[in-house]
């Protein structure tokens, strides 16, 4: 008969421990799912882990009625738009400075101009921001909110972005331009499929940033049909009656979309990491 290897003592207290972390941090999302399937007036009621007669009417409440389904296509797009254009200027920028300013004083500069833009808080742009978006004509609309999160997101994903490209040999990138390749065409086929986990772990938290803001939002739009999701659900708050179970069946479907993205390339940031760094 074979051995069955038991685990030791420290391994057991280390999985328990990752265990009850695990349970704490789902508890509240586990919480809000409970809440928003139980009946009316069950949520202040009672206290219960089980509902007892679970339905969707939350649901249905708010895709119906409430129309939230457009404050999350607000949402989705401002959020994707920041997304892919931040990624999209600033894989080229650490790139840039990365290969042709790394080493000089120009580089350093340039490297801690980046945070600087994180030294003042969001409340005291606010009404520069206001004004500068009306003058141009994009309040109250998506393409003025993408504008605002991109001032933001740019230089963090420029600074976070310059750390893996430094990880990418030089070697490899002279070995494709002896064979011909120009340097943009290294760039695309070289030096970015290197870097991949680093542009996921970018996206992740830019894409993150962008749907949960809700300062700009709140200040640069006027009209609930343009109203992001995290600004309508903190219009709930201000009701004279406050109904929980909208408040939790809108705040299940919004994180949704979070966790989705996540667990989308979640794969490819633990298992590329240190593979694309050392390649």
């Amino acid at each position: 008969m074979k051995k069955i290897n038991k685990l030791p003592v420290s391994s057991l207290l280390c999985y328990g421990y990752l265990a009850i972390l695990v349970c704490i941090a789902a508890f509240p999302l586990f919480w809000i799912f409970i809440s928003s399937i139980k009946q009316p007036g069950e949520i202040i009621s009672s206290i219960s882990f089980i509902p007892q007669n679970p339905g969707l009417h939350y649901y249905i409440k708010i895709f119906t009625e409430m129309n939230f389904q457009q404050n999350l296509m607000n949402s989705l797009v401002t959020a994707v738009g920041t997304t892919a254009i931040a990624l999209l200027v600033a894989s080229h920028a650490s790139y840039g400075i990365v290969r042709y300013f790394n080493n000089g004083r120009k580089g350093r500069v340039m490297t801690r101009m980046l945070i600087t833009t994180y030294m003042f808080p969001s409340i005291l742009l606010a009404i520069p921001y206001s004004v500068l978006i009306g003058k141009i004509g994009l309040q109250n609309s998506r393409l003025g909110l993408i504008l605002t999160y991109l001032s933001f997101s740019i230089p963090f994903a420029v600074w976070m972005l310059i750390g893996f490209f430094r990880t990418v040999p030089m070697e490899i990138e002279e070995s494709a331009m002896v064979d011909g390749a120009s340097p943009l065409k290294t760039f695309y086929l070289i030096a970015l499929p290197i870097v991949a986990p680093g542009v996921a772990a970018t996206g992740i938290y830019t894409f993150i940033n962008a749907w949960n803001e809700v300062l700009f939002a709140l200040i640069l739009t006027n009209s609930t049909s343009k109203m992001t999701a995290p600004v309508y659900m903190s219009s709930l708050i201000g009701a004279e009656i406050l109904d929980w179970g909208v408040m939790m069946a809108s705040s299940m479907v919004f994180v949704l979309p979070s966790l989705f993205f996540f667990m989308l390339i979640q794969k490819k940031i633990a298992g590329g990491l240190t593979q694309g760094a050392i390649k």
